[in-house]
């Protein structure tokens, strides 16, 4: 037997385009695309992937339940064993995109799914209780290792084999715990494991636990009409020719800009480099995302003090949760010994 997989992929693995074309609206297309062509190698022809679903990132989050309709429409005229989406890796909307795709599937058909992620995704902590994730690095060239993950994890799924551990099969734990018998008893196996700390051996806890960090909630400000208040984007906005380098994702630095004697940004001279946005609304008028121009308002009005007279930017997608807080203490560190009151991260 011939086991039929659907398998979910944006505007971008199915080579329609990049952030041009996010908002595709979705199609379905008979066979394997994009990476679902390796994909099925993998399977060793016990699987097919008989359709691929594609949707731009922009579109399925902007018509999220019209999607799924039609995605429903699909699942039922296809009637698949099991559904695979991405690999997203860090991608927050396309990984937004694969969760919902696959627990449409699993409400509709009580299939298996199958998605593959970074841990940084936002998507992670959203669906991992609800279907297999495998781990991936955090972009496109950690791919091959992804897929081969994905294909160990379909076979075994498929053929209705025990799964290992999370960490065996490398997916993120999905909450569950299962008992089973050791050798060895707690205590013996708790003193090895310290005995191996001790002595800076390598060990692995029986019981992982993520500890999140806590940041205290700032205090309230006092008088805002006195206040100096900085502005802080990810939106990757930077004086023309981007003197800093910052990467258009996944970006290891910040930057610093002023805006002394400007009543806004003007456009030209000051743009967008964010590879995950249309930025021709940004770079038409970039006090869009960083709104200097309400800022003065405010001071002719007021209602603060001053703006700070340098805004700073960095780009969000794709950034790592290490490079982040760096940046976060630095840009934080800054502001405290230039006398800010208070910052606003404006949204993208």
């Amino acid at each position: 037997m011939v086991y039929k997989i659907l398998h979910y992929i944006n505007q971008f693995f199915a080579g329609v385009g990049g952030e041009d074309k996010a908002d595709f609206e979705p199609k379905a297309v008979s066979g394997a695309m994009g990476p679902g062509v390796q994909l099925e190698k993998l399977f060793g022809g016990k699987a097919d992937i008989s359709m691929t679903y594609v949707c731009g990132d922009n579109y399925f989050a902007e018509h999220t339940d019209e999607v799924l309709a039609d995605f429903a429409e699909v699942l039922a005229r296809e009637e698949p064993d099991l559904i695979i989406a991405g690999p997203s890796f860090y991608a927050g909307r396309y990984g937004f995109a694969c969760g919902h795709v696959i627990k449409k599937a699993q409400e509709l058909l009580g299939i298996p799914g199958i998605a593959g992620m970074n841990n940084e995704s936002p998507a992670v902590e959203m669906f991992r209780d609800d279907m297999y994730i495998i781990k991936t690095g955090n972009s496109v060239r950690a791919m091959k290792p992804a897929l081969e993950d994905m294909a160990a994890l379909v076979g075994k799924l498929l053929a209705k084999e025990p799964l290992g551990s999370a960490v065996f099969e490398n997916y993120f734990h999905r909450h569950v715990r299962k008992n089973f018998f050791r050798a060895e008893n707690g205590g013996k196996r708790a003193v090895d494991m310290l005995l191996k700390k001790m002595s800076g051996e390598p060990f692995v806890s029986e019981y992982l636990q993520e500890i999140p960090e806590k940041v205290a909630i700032a205090p309230p400000v006092k008088d805002l009409a006195k206040a100096t208040v900085a502005l802080l984007n990810t939106g990757g906005i930077v004086p023309a020719g981007n003197p800093d380098k910052i990467e258009s994702s996944s970006a290891t630095k910040y930057g610093a800009y002023s805006a002394a004697g400007c009543e806004r940004l003007e456009a030209g001279k000051i743009i967008s480099i964010h590879g995950g946005y249309d930025t021709s609304f940004a770079n038409a008028d970039p006090n869009r995302i960083v709104p200097v121009d309400v800022m003065r308002g405010l001071e002719k009005e007021g209602v603060i003090g001053k703006m700070h007279e340098t805004f700073y930017t960095t780009v969000g997608t794709g950034a790592s949760l290490l490079n982040g807080e760096a940046f976060g203490r630095g840009i934080a560190g800054a502001l405290k010994e230039a006398g800010v009151d208070a910052a606003i991260m404006v949204s993208t």
